[in-house]
């Protein structure tokens, strides 16, 4: 799957998922869509987008607010399984994007030392924005396949 960062898809993610044109969707899961990461710098980058629109966790009722945190961490352990990380770092903020969506990152050891104990927003904007971290089916598809089967394997048993 070719993926053009300029596409119209990406005005509204969530709903371009449910028309089945956002190309970054990875799996249909209980309470939304598993995406990979537009940048990969590190690799197995994903997001949980849920299929409204919220403002923030808290307006999802509790058994809402469980299905979502159970698939942002099925898309983590699905991440540590295909990607061998050294940990996992989960995170919801919607300043930005002001919508309810959960980052699922993989923090490696090859890191440089003086970014471990920070944040991955703490990367500098080339790391962001430069088109070598871009996601590409040809440098990240194989990763993405693997998260993918993962997380359908672990929905069997957890749903």
């Amino acid at each position: 799957m070719k993926t053009n960062f300029n596409d119209e898809w990406k005005k509204d993610r969530i709903a371009s998922a449910h028309r089945g044109e956002n190309p970054m969707v990875i799996a249909k899961m209980k309470s939304g869509f598993a995406v990979i990461g537009d940048t990969q710098f590190l690799p197995g980058y994903c997001l949980l987008l849920p299929f409204e629109r919220y403002g923030s966790l808290e307006e999802l009722d509790f058994k809402q607010r469980s299905d979502y945190l159970l698939d942002m961490s099925l898309i983590g352990e699905a991440i540590l399984k295909a990607c061998n990380p050294r940990r996992m770092n989960y995170s919801i903020y919607g300043n930005t994007d002001a919508f309810l969506h959960a980052h699922v990152f993989p923090r490696y050891n090859w890191e440089p030392k003086e970014r471990i104990p920070y944040p991955v927003w703490q990367y500098s904007d080339e790391k962001w924005h430069n088109a070598e971290f871009h996601y590409s089916d040809e440098k990240h598809g194989e990763i993405r396949e693997k998260i993918s089967n993962i997380i359908h394997e672990l929905m069997e048993k957890a749903y």
